[in-house]
């Protein structure tokens, strides 16, 4: 890698590469296609961008990069993180997602950014608009691919694929492969290389547990238990309805336990402002619907607990793996 793409890692700590970038990377230089399949916090967004910084920095033409997301705060995340990775490059990026002013995403594209992050809708919108230009569209990242086709993005995204050359590398990460999947990457990949990091189901590094409650007070005071205890530092709290989380929150923060929710009635301010608010340690309770459980990187969350119940298993996979993040041990607790 280039001298200030290490020199950007070093600043921010990162010394020894995860599995998922160890094996990823090289492939990536080398122009393969890649399936990743790797768990929740294993390191893959720094596995495609850094590459792809490396081949954007070294590149005399402008050919541009798109990524694809499942939600916004995912996308945002992953401009984060290349903004940090591609420091005193002059490299740009811009996020096209829903629930953030158009104008602003509109006046961004016209400055014809190194690499475009969005989600599906979005990036629909645009590309009827013509205001998203596709064709010099070298490489294409489709990041959280089992959440994009629960959330029923697939035909927009094969939309979106449809007007990207097909002379171009493509990228795919995903924490399963349903049949769904695999014939998408069938459609979509030319001779990829597979890279499996994924340890177990949850790895195992978090240990879980169930907490019979069996009326909605005996669950809060189950909860109140736990919350008082010193251990529980950074608590992530997931319940099933966006007006139930909130009340939830709340009533935590009545009862002195200060907490902030995110939810889809929320703005993507008010999104974001909760987030930082927990991510920074001014509150220490964040209560959350299963739209926080999409890639979502926050450090050290040292417990979860499903309130409600997730619908389905992988659902579950995704809500745990908030915790235990880069291998570190984590709780998770779900009342049942």
């Amino acid at each position: 890698l280039r001298s200030q793409i290490v020199a950007n890692l070093t600043n921010k700590g990162y010394k020894i590469p995860t599995r998922i970038q160890d094996e990823a990377i090289p492939q990536i230089l080398k122009g393969r296609d890649v399936i990743g399949l790797a768990n929740a916090g294993s390191g893959k967004t720094a596995a495609f961008l850094l590459p792809i910084i490396q081949k954007l920095a070294t590149q005399s033409n402008r050919d541009t990069v798109l990524v694809i997301t499942p939600t916004r705060e995912l996308a945002q995340q992953i401009q984060t993180e290349f903004r940090v990775f591609s420091d005193k490059m002059q490299l740009y990026s811009t996020v096209c997602v829903g629930g953030l002013g158009v104008r602003p995403q509109i006046r961004d594209l016209r400055r014809k950014p190194h690499i475009v992050i969005g989600t599906p809708g979005r990036l629909k919108d645009f590309l009827k608009q013509r205001e998203l230009h596709l064709e010099n569209t070298t490489t294409l990242v489709l990041d959280e691919v089992d959440q994009i086709l629960d959330m029923g993005f697939l035909p927009d995204v094969k939309n979106i694929i449809s007007n990207i050359p097909k002379n171009r590398q493509s990228l795919c990460f995903s924490a399963t492969i349903t049949p769904q999947i695999k014939r998408l990457l069938d459609e979509m990949l030319v001779d990829p290389v597979k890279i499996s990091v994924r340890t177990s189901e949850t790895g195992n590094h978090i240990a879980q547990d169930i907490i019979k409650a069996g009326t909605p007070d005996e669950k809060m005071v189950e909860l109140v238990k736990m919350l008082s205890q010193d251990h529980f530092e950074k608590v992530l709290i997931f319940g099933e309805m966006k007006h139930s989380v909130q009340k939830l929150a709340d009533k935590l923060s009545k009862m002195n336990f200060p907490a902030v929710a995110i939810h889809g009635n929320k703005s993507q301010p008010q999104r974001q402002n909760a987030l930082a608010a927990f991510k920074n340690g001014k509150v220490n309770i964040l209560v959350a619907t299963g739209v926080a459980a999409r890639g979502i990187d926050i450090p050290n969350v040292s417990h979860v607990i499903n309130f409600d119940q997730p619908q389905t298993h992988e659902e579950y996979v995704h809500r745990i793996g908030r915790t235990g993040r880069a291998g570190r041990p984590g709780q998770a607790y779900t009342f049942v």
